[in-house]
């Protein structure tokens, strides 16, 4: 079996090929790719093949999945302009017979009103029209997207959103890495839909309280409506486009749309996930 890798020089990428081989998959049964390939020298250097692929060349993915049987296609950080990219290595897992396609989407991403729900809600029908056997991973928040809030409140004292007393049921990047090399490489989970969250769903009271153990220094939620947030944001540089968009996250959040854990992924990774103040600690200190 041969597993490849998208975006293997992403922060989620290459957390999949770490925990790939430390299952003991052979590195020369790994291709970790990305656009620039001197980003994966530390992944070739351990033995794992390395390609170039780019989403938005369908004839670099057709050169990388070449003889590939599993696929992990790591959703692409262009939001709202992801989906053709995502399309052309859906159409090239096809067209190379993938066996297995694994998609990184979001939390009820086809029933979600979210403002990151509708290009996951494309890539996942688009990936059930193909007819590529596929396993789909809707991956809640990281908690790592909280480290910069953190940092500033280090230097503010204060945590702002517009999230209200919503919750937001986050685990690390290791978390959802390990859930996806499980996919990857066990049998049984093709058809699968998976809704992956941390164990414990928690409010931004609760990061506070979390960045105050860590900073040594207390640290308060402000919470604000979704137009004082808008004009927050827009008063520290964001553009209107920009600021409404981090808003409107905090205004799902603040509906409930991250809240929701099952157990899965801790099931999925035979251990409990990563605690939110833990997932802090190790990021800030990289």
């Amino acid at each position: 079996m041969t597993i490849l890798i998208t975006a293997a020089s992403g922060q989620l990428g290459g957390l999949v090929v770490d925990a790939i081989l430390d299952r003991g998959v052979a590195p020369e049964r790994v291709i970790a790719t990305a656009r620039d390939t001197a980003k994966l020298s530390h992944f070739s250097d351990r033995g794992v093949r390395t390609a170039p692929l780019d989403y938005d060349d369908p004839a670099t993915i057709a050169a990388a999945l070449d003889g590939v049987e599993s696929v992990l296609l790591v959703s692409s950080n262009a939001v709202g302009g992801r989906v053709d990219g995502h399309r052309n290595v859906i159409t090239a897992a096809k067209d190379a017979g993938v066996s297995k396609l694994v998609y990184t989407s979001a939390p009820n991403a086809t029933t979600a009103d979210f403002v990151m729900a509708p290009d996951h809600k494309a890539t996942e029908e688009a990936i059930t029209s193909s007819g590529v056997p596929a396993v789909i991973l809707r991956n809640n928040w990281y908690t790592e997207n909280y480290i910069d809030t953190v940092r500033q409140a280090a230097q503010t004292s204060t945590i702002v959103a517009s999230a209200g007393d919503g919750r937001v049921a986050s685990a690390s990047r290791a978390d959802f890495a390990a859930a996806a090399a499980t996919v990857l490489i066990e049998d049984g989970h093709l058809g699968q839909v998976y809704e992956l969250a941390g164990d414990v769903a928690w409010n931004f009271t609760e990061l506070a309280d979390a960045a105050s153990q860590l900073l040594g220094r207390e640290v308060t939620y402000s919470a604000l409506s979704y137009d004082e947030h808008v004009q927050s944001l827009q008063e520290a540089g964001l553009d209107d486009g920009t600021a409404n968009f981090v808003a409107a996250i905090d205004d799902g959040i603040r509906r409930g749309v991250l809240a929701g854990t099952d157990g899965t992924l801790a099931r999925l990774i035979g251990r409990p996930t990563t605690p939110l103040i833990e997932g802090l600690r190790t990021a800030l200190e990289r």
